[in-house]
């Protein structure tokens, strides 16, 4: 993989894709948005200044794939984790932070969207019950949102009323138990990559596709936890859990759109694990683990997310540090098999998502202040930088919505 696009070029090809940008976006007749978490606090992420402002607002071109952003939605409480109502009405965001009124937490946030405009009404904000919450995601029924507190090792489910408002904690899960090696059994010869095996650090909560069970992954324990869960009472019924490689560190994970299968993404390992997925008892059984690398890599690297393509047949890693997003094909029986990979055109991805039509990829680049849009191989999965720069500060997370 060549980096060779200078600093120069960098700024000249995004001042050429902001002057683009008052012209886009309706062309094509359907209307999609899309909004850009970030960290905005002044005392943002593992100590570093966040630079974005709050949430940001684009408008979508479906014919270029480029951003026309429309307005920033200031929140300086680091909303770096966002995911939408099935409704689309309510957007929720979780804010990275470990102080919330005068206590050791983080917050989650409940805005009302207006589906024409785009444009975010605050209606509340609760805390998350532990500090530095860095996922959230909505159980299928919209009844319900979960949260995972990293910093605070904690997991919580939040009620949801009907106007979208988000209620007190009905259930909170506070991780105890061993805790995972320093090293991670998976790393890559030479790796340093030490984040976090000094305590529990609850990352990923995510309900299964049915809503039955909810999963959440954490990383200091190198466990994926398995709750039964209680939609009348908001509570996780805890039922199983399963173990990754010792130091590994379960990070992010997705579910095949069959349902039946499910891949979890190493952040210190460097590796995809593969499983089958039980969705009438919650079982989890490894059949595969590949590293997210091209082969030979060594070094240090940390993952950071991993999707599926919505057709089932394509999946995809993000590497920080070595800066890369990779993709593999997706076998019959469910195995990966690498496929290729590319640089991000910038520094830190720290997720990256692919627009509702599965025709272009988006990274967040953490460090590098810019998302970049990348075009996606429907056929082979391979992924084409289009030579677009969309400039936000501390970008984390990008969610999109069909406004039509």
């Amino acid at each position: 993989m060549t980096h060779t696009l200078s600093r120069r070029q960098l700024l000249k090809s995004s001042a050429a894709v902001g002057l683009m940008l008052p012209s886009l976006g309706r062309g094509a007749g359907r209307r999609i948005l899309a909004y850009v978490g970030t960290y905005s606090s002044p005392q943002g992420p593992e100590g570093s200044k966040g630079n974005g402002q709050g949430i940001y607002l684009f408008e979508m071109d479906s014919s270029t794939g480029a951003l026309a952003k429309r307005e920033v939605f200031e929140d300086r409480l680091n909303p770096s984790w966002l995911a939408f109502h099935p409704s689309g009405n309510f957007l929720y965001a979780a804010n990275e932070v470990s102080d919330f009124e005068g206590t050791p937490s983080g917050a989650v946030t409940a805005y009302g969207v207006e589906r024409r405009s785009g444009r975010l009404t605050r209606l509340n904000t609760v805390s998350s019950q532990g500090a530095g919450p860095a996922h959230l995601s909505v159980h299928p029924s919209g009844k319900f949102v979960f949260v995972a507190n990293y910093h605070g090792g904690s997991f919580a489910v939040l009620p949801v009323d009907s106007d979208g408002r988000l209620r007190p904690a009905s259930d909170v899960k506070r991780d105890t138990g061993p805790i995972g090696p320093v090293h991670a059994a998976s790393a890559p010869p030479g790796s340093f990559a030490i984040s976090g095996h000094d305590r529990a650090h609850a990352h990923m909560i995510e309900a299964d596709p049915a809503g039955k069970f909810v999963l959440g992954s954490d990383l200091g324990m190198d466990r994926i936890h398995v709750w039964k869960f209680n939609a009348e009472a908001g509570t996780l019924e805890y039922d199983a859990s399963t173990a990754v490689p010792p130091g590994d560190g379960p990070r992010h994970f997705a579910f095949h759109p069959n349902g039946g299968w499910l891949y979890s993404l190493q952040e210190e390992g460097s590796t995809l694990i593969a499983f089958d997925y039980d969705a009438a008892s919650g079982t989890l059984t490894q059949k595969q683990q590949i590293s997210s690398l091209t082969a030979g890599f060594a070094g240090t690297n940390f993952t950071s997310e991993v999707r599926i393509s919505r057709d089932g047949r394509f999946l995809y890693a993000a590497n920080r540090l070595h800066d890369s997003i990779a993709w593999f094909s997706i076998g019959p029986a469910g195995t990966l098999k690498f496929a290729g990979e590319t640089w991000t055109r910038g520094d830190y991805p720290r997720s990256f998502t692919i627009d509702p039509s599965g025709s272009y990829l988006y990274s967040c680049n953490q460090r590098g202040d810019a998302v970049t849009v990348f075009r996606v191989n429907r056929a082979t999965g391979e992924l084409t930088f289009t030579g677009q720069f969309i400039p936000v500060g501390t970008p984390s997370i990008i969610v999109f919505l069909d406004a039509r």
